[in-house]
């Protein structure tokens, strides 16, 4: 009579693979739903700050200083409209530019064409890949001189 032990010790083998397999697949999709998950917050970060930005920006009239008053950074510039740049971390702290992750940038349009329309951009990349995570672009009323 022959034993059927190798014929179980292959059976086992089997199933030890497949659950393996079933492992495998299932550590990929978490990780794939935790990088989505980083990349969604982000986005919803980046958002929040343009949008707080963006609003600064046309209350002030164009005037940078005023975002980067609103954003507890020290304004870098003598001048008052000069873009504005700051960088951020994973966790959003304000760094400096060699240790940044996301990137910040506040820029005024010298010439928007339209006499008394002001015109500026808003945006935060992620600083690694170029990736826009978020845009916006802003208008506020100047006022126009009289001609004469």
């Amino acid at each position: 009579m022959k034993s059927k032990a190798p014929l179980a010790m292959m059976e086992q083998i089997v199933m030890l693979l497949v659950f393996a397999l079933a492992a495998a697949l299932c550590l990929q999709a978490f990780v794939k739903s935790d990088q989505l998950s980083k990349r969604s917050e982000a986005r919803d970060h980046a958002a929040v700050l343009c949008q707080n930005a963006v609003e600064v920006l046309r209350s002030a009239k164009g005037e940078t200083w005023a975002v980067s008053a609103a954003l507890d950074y020290p304004y870098p510039y003598g001048y008052t409209r000069m873009p504005l740049t700051i960088y951020y971390d994973d966790n959003w702290d304000v760094v400096s530019e060699t240790e940044g992750a996301y990137c910040l940038k506040v820029e005024p349009l010298e010439d928007s064409g339209v006499p008394g329309l002001g015109k500026g951009y808003v945006a935060v990349t992620a600083t690694g890949t170029g990736e826009i995570l978020f845009e916006l672009d802003v208008a506020w009323q100047e006022e126009v001189g009289a001609h004469g």
